[in-house]
């Protein structure tokens, strides 16, 4: 490509206010930091020290990412009915244009019940699965893989959006084509608060639940998503049967830790059983309740100890979503507070985890990757923010030759760019050749 050639033979400029497209503090980062033990030591060994490893292709089961960055679940309250417009188009498109590894649609339900909300996302119905395979395709073409995160909102459903503080619907919202509907818990609130309405699920409905899931699992399939996560974390359904602050079942559902644990190790083994063998599953929890709570950081190993052996591929370590009367603290959100979650996961079970919360340079997160904490490193606010922001890490890392990150009618426009900065007569105003003057005009 002859533009490729003609940036080899003009560098980027150096000195006094010149973007010097390596990032110093990160090679010396990476130098402090010896590359720490991975269960996926063989992809590491194919990369040279001098690569980030935050640029380093990763392989789970059949799937390979080119590279550790992952757009995280977001919600977006734009669903209609359940289903994806232009708004998901457009949004989850861009982080795949912009060089994210893994793209994550939103939280999205297995009913419509187990949605938070009327305009969350759902995949219970086959217009469902036409609609995510038109996003999933475009996400593909970018050369990111489209994933999923399933779950149910259980107590924590029939309500407003963010706009409106997630306040419980009311009968009065009937009138405007929201009425309330009654939400499954593991175990009926001690003192009830008269919205929303919520029922204890019995053993039949544990069963249909499951099914729910299969349907879920298979659709997902069928619309393109190459990686599936099961969302269990931030107080919805299968978080609340995992706290004893919400679970109070006297079944094998209930009381002990391992009767706990039941209801989530059964979903991830319906689904694993569901999900094509050759595709990766993750796993989202909640590493702890949050202030007030009783689930901790050492009942978090335990389960993802037990979704390993249930063929969980990555645990993704978020935190917080259930509160109670504990001397459990909030959890502090400074930079990277979850990250130590996800460390602690991996140290302790060997199984691979995913770091999120407040990560936003990429010197913090290439130093969570070299220093073992994590295998992968989730964005969400800031990809909002910067929907570019892996392939300005990558520029700032390794220099122009990472915009071929890019789609290439992107990246053309920006390596010309930086071949015009470089050209003497454009850099000094010093007299130029005839061929340059020519170089400068052409690109």
């Amino acid at each position: 490509m002859q533009i490729m050639e003609d940036a080899a033979k003009y560098p980027a400029a150096e000195g006094p206010g010149a973007r010097n497209p390596v990032n110093p503090a990160a090679e010396n980062s990476a130098a402090k930091n010896s590359a720490a033990e991975s269960p996926f030591a063989e992809n590491a060994a194919d990369s040279s020290a001098a690569r980030p490893l935050l640029f380093t292709p990763l392989t789970l089961r059949s799937v390979t990412l080119r590279n550790r960055i992952v757009a995280s679940p977001m919600c977006q309250y734009h669903s209609v009915d359940g289903g994806p417009g232009a708004w998901q188009e457009i949004n989850f498109g861009k982080f795949a244009v912009g060089g994210a590894a893994v793209v994550f649609g939103e939280e999205t339900a297995i009913e419509p019940q187990g949605r938070k909300t009327y305009a969350c996302a759902g995949l219970w119905n086959d217009h469902h699965v036409a609609a995510y395979r038109r996003l999933n395709d475009f996400i593909t073409e970018q050369g990111a893989v489209p994933a999923l995160q399933l779950g149910h909102s259980g107590g924590k459903g029939s309500c407003h959006t963010a706009l409106r503080n997630w306040s419980p619907l009311t009968d009065d919202d009937a009138a405007a084509g929201m009425a309330p509907w009654t939400t499954l818990v593991p175990s009926a609130p001690t003192a009830p608060a008269p919205w929303p309405k919520a029922r204890e699920m019995d053993a039949a409905d544990i069963r249909s639940h499951m099914r729910l899931w299969i349907e879920g699992a298979q659709r997902a399939a069928d619309a393109g998503y190459r990686i599936l996560e099961i969302h269990g974390a931030h107080g919805y359904l299968i978080h609340q049967f995992l706290s004893p602050v919400t679970n109070r079942r006297r079944d094998h559902y209930g009381g002990s830790r391992e009767n706990r644990m039941r209801f989530a190790l059964e979903i991830a083994e319906t689904v694993r059983a569901a999900w094509p063998r050759e595709l990766p599953l993750f796993f989202r929890v909640s590493a702890v309740d949050g202030r007030g709570g009783l689930w901790d950081i050492e009942d978090t190993v335990a389960l993802a100890a037990a979704l390993k052996d249930r063929g969980v591929d990555v645990i993704d370590c978020s935190s917080g979503g259930i509160a109670g009367t504990s001397s459990m603290p909030v959890v502090r959100r400074v930079p990277g507070y979850q990250v130590p979650f996800a460390e602690t996961v991996r140290r302790e079970t060997g199984c691979p985890t995913m770091a999120v919360g407040l990560i936003t340079t990429a010197d913090q997160a290439e130093t969570i990757l070299r220093t073992g904490q994590a295998d992968l490193v989730a964005l969400a606010r800031e990809l909002m923010w910067n929907p570019n922001w892996p392939v300005h890490a990558a520029v700032q890392m390794m220099g122009q030759e990472a915009y071929t990150l890019l789609p290439p009618e992107v990246s053309v426009r920006l390596i010309r760019r930086e071949v015009i900065n470089a050209l003497p007569l454009n850099r000094t105003g010093a007299p130029a050749s005839a061929g340059d003057e020519a170089l400068s005009e052409r690109i």
